[in-house]
């Protein structure tokens, strides 16, 4: 067994982009908060940061709107939507209670401000209209984002409606709803900048004639800290809840509560813990995919040793006091025997540091090594037999 220790190439690495599971699950800190269920991660990394009743599941409110929104922006980006297409409004859509977006029946109204009138009003009419419109009834509707929360990990979500109306059913965790705004992120950056948007102004009211102009409810889009999304939720059950982004430099962060007590409540615990995330933790990157991490000995190759490296590109999310602790190392049984096929898993990366559970990644053969022929093999073994390995 061989052990290498790389801590000096690991203090030179910088620049690489990352997104990497072993963090995914493990809790790096500890807080105490007022919501009843939350979880800060790192966007890039995965790493959650702080955990609070993540996989709990809870009344997820209108923060449910972020799944009717990624179905549309899926729909869009596979162009079996425009944004100029326009969706009739039902009866049911106009009769919608809770947060509305005013659609009128009978009206024709764009995707686009169908979109705006979810993300940034909040509308219940808006996810019926575009629920009716995409699959025919709201109910089909949540049939297709049950599948498709399957297909991109949502394993504690369950939709029973397109707007978050309460139903005992429908429920939804913290982790599922960070996971969710990773994908929306991640997947449709030319659609996310709606969710910074600050307000829309759609239909007449009817007793003052004057356009019917909403703001957007995310406390934290009105504060200095960098955020760009995503959205709100309450209900009686749930409680005050947000899930929300923000980004610094190239980092960014996402943030889920829930079971607030109240709007005032909510805006200040979701600042004080997205600040606390930025200040006193930070992600460093290591690695990038492909990059040869170290060299391992080859007995009987043609080659004498083959390249170790790295399938995606990896860093380390943990709490700066800890940087310094941290330790980078590559075990495999050395020498490794030919002949060797590229992207074989040959030896184990591990990361450890005070205070963060070890993150383990497999390193793969960088390239192919074929075996000595005969005559080879008998010269490599009578060699090593006079002059050991290192003369192989």
């Amino acid at each position: 067994m061989r052990v290498s220790l790389l801590n000096s190439f690991v203090a030179a690495a910088c620049g690489l982009l990352l997104l990497v599971a072993p963090q995914a699950r493990a809790q790096i800190g500890q807080i105490d908060t007022l919501a009843r269920q939350m979880v800060l991660i790192d966007a890039d990394s995965g790493a959650v940061i702080f955990d609070k009743n993540g996989d709990e599941r809870m009344p997820p409110s209108s923060m449910s709107k972020l799944m009717t929104a990624y179905m549309v922006f899926e729909q869009l980006a596979m162009g079996k939507l425009r944004m100029d297409d326009v969706f009739p409004v039902s009866e049911k859509a106009w009769r919608m209670q809770g947060s509305k977006m005013f659609v009128h029946v009978g009206d024709r109204v764009r995707v686009e401000d169908l979109l705006r009138g979810v993300i940034i009003q909040s509308g219940n009419d808006a996810c019926i209209v575009l629920a009716e419109g995409i699959a025919g009834s709201e109910e089909r509707f949540a049939e297709m984002m049950n599948e498709k929360a399957k297909q991109i990990g949502l394993n504690n979500s369950v939709f029973r409606n397109a707007s978050g109306w309460p139903d005992p059913e429908h429920v939804m965790t913290a982790r599922d709803l960070a996971r969710l705004a990773q994908h929306i992120i991640a997947k449709f950056p030319q659609y996310y900048h709606f969710y910074a948007e600050k307000d829309f102004t759609y239909g007449i009211d009817p007793v003052s004639k004057r356009p019917i102009k909403q703001g957007n409810r995310n406390p934290l889009l009105y504060k200095d800290i960098g955020a760009d999304g995503l959205k709100t939720g309450h209900t009686e059950a749930a409680g005050y809840g947000l899930t929300a982004s923000a980004k610094r430099g190239d980092r960014r962060m996402i943030l889920v509560v829930n079971g607030l007590k109240s709007m005032n409540e909510r805006s200040r615990e979701s600042e004080r813990l997205m600040e606390i995330g930025f200040r006193e933790y930070d992600t460093y990157k290591l690695f990038s995919a492909g990059s040869v991490v170290d060299e391992a000995d080859v007995w009987l190759g043609e080659r004498g040793k083959v390249p170790l490296v790295l399938q995606d590109n990896l860093a380390v999310t943990m709490a700066r006091r800890n940087r310094t602790g941290m330790k980078v190392m590559v075990r495999y049984e050395n020498p490794i025997p030919a002949p060797i096929i590229v992207g074989t898993p040959l030896a184990t990366l591990t990361i450890t540091a005070p205070e963060t559970a070890p993150i383990e990644v497999p390193l793969l053969a960088g390239a192919s090594v074929q075996q000595l022929g005969f005559g080879g093999r008998i010269s490599a073994a009578l060699g090593h037999l006079l002059w050991g390995a290192g003369k192989q």
